[in-house]
């Protein structure tokens, strides 16, 4: 899935995940034997292997891929599934309660969370005590799980994007278009300086901030065991409050307190708004959509106050209960392997998780055009990106955060009442003691 479908464990999968939170387990367990695992010998077996939503613009990607794995491994076969985007958690929901996932299977870091805590998904880090090595810090954490106590699936591609921003408007603001904000605490001043010079005909941010946000501002929004909320902070409450300085001086776009993050990227297109977050996908968009800002459109880097770009990740799982685990690791660690990777990412706007990968002059060297200098930008960024949103926030969470944060805004109640409020909701969800 080349873009991450949001939010699914609180969906489909949160039956499971409830279920594996409390303490049960899939009925059966795990199959294959704990503790490390290699071939001896050649390989053998056919196994399964699940995709989501790729085989319609990468088929000859994938055939060859899994052709070329065969003919090195002559006594082993590949039945290559791929699922269609809608209903794919519902699919894997229905495979982990009959005890069939496919033995190598694509997961999100949310999908796979409630899988490892069923036990129908291969700890990795043990039986690969050393793959961690092959991949980068941030993307293998994606898949490392303190409640699961492992780490359940290979990192496979990332994405990550660059800001984009309004050059005419910055200049029309009596900003410095060569020189726009890179961390919050400068956007946010751009923000009073925008609106006092605009004064409504157009604004600076076009959206609240979401949970990833928090993160990327410095919050820490869970405890270290991952057990609790903990976006309530003297920090995230000062967040809170800038943007309800931002409100009152015009530097936020009225609407963004009900305006969900597509609609702000449209009113970033018709010059309404000067700054979005954005990727690598948006770039076309712009030049065929929106060609007044495509004149005039700034790239830079992701907004952070940590150093740590956000990203999202999608990875190669294997099952607990696959009858031939040898090959299911070979394949998954072929799949996910530095080459692989590198050649998928020349196909689509998507960044290797593999360490070293990223250092392909695809990834470093510029030549004018503009989507080259988007890539360059993002693979700066992506090795020391974190994903700042937690495998368990929910839609629900999601609705009722921006709901506090509209209320605490436009001043209809305090920024700490309106993130306690929040936080207590989000540990409720996740069975959190208050």
């Amino acid at each position: 899935m080349l873009t991450r479908r949001g939010l699914v464990a609180g969906g489909a999968l949160g039956g499971l995940l409830l279920l594996s939170g409390c303490g049960l387990r899939a009925t059966g367990g795990p199959t294959v034997p704990p503790g490390p695992i290699t071939a001896e010998g050649g390989l053998e077996g056919s196994i399964r292997f699940q995709t989501w939503n790729l085989r319609s613009g990468y088929l000859d990607y994938f055939q060859g891929l899994i052709d070329e794995f065969v003919a090195a491994h002559p006594g082993t076969s590949i039945d290559w599934i791929d699922q269609p985007a809608d209903g794919y958690a519902d699919s894997l929901q229905v495979d982990a309660a009959n005890l069939d996932l496919p033995d190598v299977v694509n997961v999100s870091p949310d999908l796979a969370l409630p899988l490892a805590r069923a036990g129908l998904l291969l700890d990795i880090s043990e039986a690969r005590p050393h793959a961690a090595e092959a991949y980068l810090d941030g993307a293998w954490q994606d898949y490392t799980y303190e409640a699961a106590d492992g780490s359940f699936a290979y990192p496979w591609y990332l994405n990550t994007g660059p800001t984009y921003y309004n050059r005419a408007l910055f200049a029309d603001a009596g900003l410095d278009p060569d020189a726009p904000p890179t961390t919050w605490g400068e956007l946010l001043d751009q923000a009073l300086v925008m609106g006092d010079a605009a004064q409504g005909e157009y604004y600076m941010i076009g959206q609240l901030p979401v949970i990833a946000d928090f993160g990327l501002y410095g919050v820490a929004v869970m405890d270290d065991a991952e057990e609790r909320f903990t976006f309530d902070s003297d920090l995230a409450v000062s967040f809170v409050e800038r943007f309800r300085e931002a409100y009152e001086r015009r530097g936020l776009l009225p609407d963004a307190t009900v305006l969900t993050a597509t609609t702000a990227g449209e009113r970033f297109q018709s010059g309404q708004v000067a700054l979005s977050p954005g990727s690598a996908y948006d770039l076309e968009n712009f030049r065929e959509n929106a060609p007044r800002l495509y004149e005039n459109l700034g790239i830079t880097s992701a907004i952070t106050n940590t150093g740590h770009a956000n990203m999202t990740s999608q990875g190669i799982a294997v099952s607990s209960r696959t009858a031939h685990p040898e090959v299911a690791l070979a394949f998954a660690e072929f799949v996910t392997g530095a080459e692989k990777q590198t050649e998928f990412s020349r196909l689509v706007n998507v960044f290797p998780s593999t360490v070293g990968a990223l250092e392909d002059p695809y990834f470093t060297e510029e030549d004018g055009a503009d989507g080259t200098h988007v890539r360059v930008i993002s693979a700066a960024q992506i090795e020391d990106a974190r994903n700042h949103q937690p495998v368990v926030w929910t839609e629900e969470m999601r609705v009722e955060l921006q709901r506090q944060i509209s209320d605490a805004v436009v001043g209809r109640t305090s920024a700490r009442d309106a993130l306690e409020a929040s936080v207590s909701q989000a540990n409720r969800l996740i069975g959190a003691s208050s």
